[in-house]
Formats: C-alpha cells, structure tokens, sequence
C-alpha cells in the first residue's frame, strides 16, 4: 500500500544554540545540586507538596504496523500470525474491568496500521462513548498521521472528527528524540520533528489537550534533548496546550536495537531535573516508574517531578522487552507517600477526582460533552 504524505507541514526555526549548550551544561552539574535546583522550580510551581497519579487502562487495539521502529519489540508485520486488531467488544470488555477498579480514563494507542480507516476509528470512538463511557486518551500524533494520509486528508480535519466521535486527548508517545538526524537512525519511517509537533499544534487549536514525551538512551547526544526539551517549550508557548512532559528511558530488550548501553539511574534524574529547568512552561513533569523501576522513580519526585503517572492495569509496549514494573494501586499511593508526598488521584486535565461526580469524567472537555 502506498500512503502520500498531506497537507503542509510547518518549517523548524532554528533553536538558539547558545541557549541550548548553556542548558547541557547543566548535566555538568554535581547531582544532587540539580536537584535541588529543580525540586525549587516544582515548588515554585505548585508549593502544595502533592503528587498526582491517574486510575486508567492502557489498551493497545491493534499491534499490527508497517513503520518497524527499531526500538519496538511490540509490533507485527501485517500478515504476522501474532498481529490483531481488538474487537469493540473486546476493549469494551476491558473498559469495564478498568471502571471496576476505578479507572477515569483510557489509553489507547497501537500500531500504524494502514488497513483501519476513518471509520474504523470514529465507530470505535462511538461504540464506547454508547455502552462503556470513559475519557479516552488516544492516538498519538503517528497514528493520527497515518489515518490522514491514508484518507489523503489534513490532520486538523481527522482531529475534528475524531473529537466528534469521542476523544478526549491526544497522548504524546511518538516523539522519541524531536531531532531528525536521530529520528532517522532510530524509526526511518516515523513521522519528522516537524511533523510531530505540526499535529500537537493541530491537536491544541482544536481544542484539546495533548502531552508530550521523550524516549532517550538511545544513541543521542544530551545536544538532542535539550534540543527536544526547547521544540517542547517552544510549541507550549504558542499553544499552552501540553499538560505535561514524560521523559523515559529506551528499554532495548528484544528490539533490533537490544544491547545498548542501560541509560544510569543518574543519567535519567539529571535529564528530569533539566527537563523541569528548560521546560519551564509545563507545569507537570511526569515520572517513568514502568521503565526506571518505583524506587527511582521515588527519586525523581525530588528531582523536580510532580506526577507518578498511570496505575496502568495493562501496558504491552514497554512490557514487550521484559521491563514490567505494574502495581496495584495501594501499592502506588504507598510510594508517594513514602517519599514525603501527599497522593492526589487526577484527571487528564490534572484536576482531581471528584468522588461525588454524576458523570463518567470531571475534566474539562468530558463536563462540556454532558451540557451538549
């Protein structure tokens, strides 16, 4: 099958290189002083001490992909006798096991499968907004690319039909290194760094909320996350449309790329601290307990981040490559807590749950579907 790129795609402005190499000068610094410096900049932030965490279920509802990312050990070719694509029944199955344990959201995501269309996307949205109401969170910006190019539409307008069906937010995974030199050794077939942040922008004047992440340890220079950190920075200053940054570490296990070098426990809470520092206008810095481990990530609360992220009843992306850190949610909370903080469960939106609410999700775009 062969899919034309649509629609235009901004040009990167350079970023200010003397901006960039005095932010990785900070990895020079003595660690626990840029921790310091960071956990003030979280203080500054939201000096009520609390953490945040979100109830959801990740369901991931199709591993069938055609962009053979080399960090990947989740996809199938299509044709694989492993690929699937899961049945509205199954992921409504699994919806209600999550709202059983109190879930307020979903995450979907898969592959980059050519063969779904539009439709396919939009019924879906549908059938769960009918018999399983719940805040998705889905479709990252490679998703919602290949949707568009498939079709031969602009991405804004796949965005808009999608929201009219039922999503909520737009996750961020995709972004691995928003620097092309790596993205072309790393995921060849994956959108560019403009692209990328093109769809963000898209997903923000639309109306809906997004995050955004950061894979790294895969090859890249500290150069080329500052470089991600400032793309980062930059497109919230236009939009202020991210909710919150998700730096994690590349698990190489099973993957083509299985033997690099482990990203260090340092490594990783120096790259949050500084993610804190240059990404001054995001107000959540999320942990990565599933790729560092709970103990770390207990660390990386006095690093500067504010957010533990999902209890997460299923994840198969990271899992893939034997790296599985899933816990109940007593267990989470105990962790936080644990390290001097007061647990707050959330919404995508970051306000907190509502104990006494008469509707499925109390952020802000799910209260405006109820007065529709």
């Amino acid at each position: 099958m062969t899919i034309r790129a649509v629609g235009t795609t901004t040009d990167l402005a350079p970023v200010d290189r003397h901006e960039l190499r005095e932010f990785a000068a900070l990895y020079e610094m003595p660690l626990l002083e840029l921790g310091a410096v960071a956990r003030e900049r979280a203080r500054q932030a939201d000096s009520k001490g609390a953490v945040t965490y979100i109830v959801d279920r990740n369901i991931n509802y199709t591993n069938i992909c055609v962009t053979d990312c080399s960090f990947c050990a989740f996809y199938r070719r299509p044709g694989h006798e492993e690929g699937y694509v899961l049945s509205n029944e199954q992921i409504g199955a699994k919806i209600d096991e999550a709202k059983a344990i109190g879930a307020v959201q979903i995450l979907m995501q898969g592959g980059h499968n050519p063969y779904l269309k539009l439709d396919y996307y939009t019924g879906l949205l549908d059938y769960i907004k009918t018999h399983h109401p719940i805040h998705v969170h889905g479709f990252s910006a490679s998703e919602l690319d290949i949707i568009a190019r498939v079709h031969k539409m602009e991405v804004g307008a796949v965005i808009a039909e999608l929201e009219d069906a039922g999503l909520d937010s737009v996750p961020g995974a995709g972004a691995e290194i928003l620097v092309d030199d790596v993205r072309d050794r790393i995921a060849k077939k994956k959108i560019g760094t403009a692209r990328w942040l093109d769809i963000h922008r898209s997903v923000h004047e639309q109306g809906l909320l997004s995050s955004a992440t950061m894979m790294f340890g895969a090859g890249e220079s500290r150069e080329d996350r500052i470089e991600h950190m400032m793309r980062v920075r930059d497109l919230q200053a236009e939009t202020g449309g991210f909710t919150a940054f998700i730096p994690w570490t590349l698990q190489s296990d099973g993957t083509e790329m299985d033997g690099t070098p482990e990203t260090t426990a340092s490594e990783y809470l120096k790259t949050v601290a500084i993610s804190r520092i240059v990404i001054d206008n995001v107000r959540n810095l999320q942990v990565s307990y599933v790729t560092q481990g709970p103990k770390v990530a207990q660390v990386a609360l006095h690093f500067g981040c504010n957010d533990f992220g999902s209890l997460m009843m299923e994840e198969n992306v990271v899992s893939a490559t034997g790296t599985d850190f899933i816990m109940p949610r007593p267990m989470l909370v105990r962790f936080i807590e644990d390290a001097g903080f007061k647990a707050v469960s959330r919404y995508q939106d970051y306000t907190p749950v509502k104990l006494d609410l008469d509707w499925y999700c109390g952020c802000r775009i799910c209260l405006g579907r109820k007065a529709a």
